[in-house]
């Protein structure tokens, strides 16, 4: 008997958060991402959690920022303008060091937009999401089984780190269905001394508070936050190497987008092109030292986005400009098809062999 079930990746996300040890969940319903929530709603009083629909996505980031200030498990969802709404208060939980899960399924945009599946809220969400110096632990799941493993592991990195963990899916990962276990390994929560749980008469106060109007303090809580990020850098970058070592054409490609690309990587290759793939499933903090290698013995990279090229740029970065970078891409909820991504692999080869 498989310990698989099937499940649709919004849903994976939910058990996975559940199984976590998450109780508390504060959303809005958007598509394509509606079934994490509706999910929350059946399950979160059945194993005595909180689920409540906010009157907006204002409301329900502040409602976040309020339990994680009590030192528990948190998390809303939401898709791409419902993600722009909930900035300020991903900027208060920053400024707070407050952890928390942030579910991103996105949407085609600018503006409403469209509910089909993009990458467009790349730079959002790599570069903080709100005003002001800040970092978000930011997790690309190319599948199902991804979408519920890196839920436990934003978690556990959140309060490793106290910081915000955003998953950034696009909507064809939040709709798809693939089989899934959940026989999930979870950390138990560390010790939280800076939560506001009340003293008991043992303790001095707790305080949570974003506000620091002495520039000096500020600038030093700055600069302590970015030395906690340089340690995230050096032990937490995640990705995949697909046919690297010999390649001549790296494609660099993260949730659907990676997927379609390992297809045009297995095509190019029977037609004698040396193409191989990168896929970060850490956004921030982006894997440089693969791409770096790989600039050594490549030729080209191509970035293969749901957008109108943002990861691009921080492939440029990280191969610090040694060898040539294309954009294969598609954009306003449409998908490159791996037929799409071959013709470029073999375009930027040169020809077929």
């Amino acid at each position: 008997m498989s310990d698989k079930i099937l499940m649709k990746g919004n849903e994976a996300i939910a058990e996975a958060a559940i199984i976590a040890g998450c109780r508390h969940y504060f959303g809005y319903p958007i598509t394509p991402q509606t079934e994490i929530a509706a999910y929350m709603a059946k399950k979160m009083p059945k194993i005595g959690g909180t689920f409540l629909q906010a009157e907006s996505e204002i409301a329900a980031i502040n409602m976040v920022y309020g339990v994680a200030s009590a030192g528990k498990r948190v998390m809303t969802s939401s898709s791409s303008p419902g993600v722009s709404l909930k900035g300020e208060g991903l900027s208060y939980l920053a400024g707070s060091d407050l952890p928390s899960l942030i579910v991103n399924v996105q949407r085609g945009g600018p503006g409403l937009g469209g509910i089909q599946p993009s990458q467009s809220d790349y730079f959002q969400s790599t570069r903080g999401g709100g005003h002001g110096d800040y970092h978000m632990i930011v997790l690309a799941p190319a599948s199902v089984q991804e979408m519920a493993e890196l839920t436990v592991k934003g978690f556990e990195l959140a309060d490793t780190y106290r910081m915000t963990s955003m998953i950034l899916a696009d909507g064809t990962m939040g709709q798809m269905m693939e089989p899934v276990n959940l026989n999930l390994e979870v950390k138990p929560a560390p010790e939280k001394p800076w939560a506001t749980t009340g003293t008991k008469m043992a303790r001095e106060h707790n305080i949570v508070n974003s506000l620091s109007l002495v520039p000096e303090e500020l600038e030093e809580l700055n600069f302590k936050r970015y030395d906690r990020y340089k340690v995230i850098e050096e032990n937490e970058t995640m990705f995949e190497e697909y046919k690297v070592e010999d390649a001549d054409i790296v494609l660099a490609a993260f949730g659907i987008a990676a997927r379609v690309s390992k297809n045009a990587v297995d095509e190019a290759r029977k037609m004698g092109i040396k193409a191989g793939l990168i896929r970060p499933i850490t956004l921030w903090p982006f894997p440089k030292a693969p791409f770096k290698a790989a600039a050594e013995h490549a030729k080209a990279f191509i970035s293969v986005e749901l957008n109108m090229g943002q990861m691009i740029e921080d492939v440029i970065l990280a191969t610090e400009s040694k060898r040539p970078v294309t954009l294969c891409n598609r954009a306003g909820g449409m998908i490159p098809d791996p037929k799409q991504v071959l013709n470029s692999i073999i375009e930027i080869n040169g020809g077929a062999k």
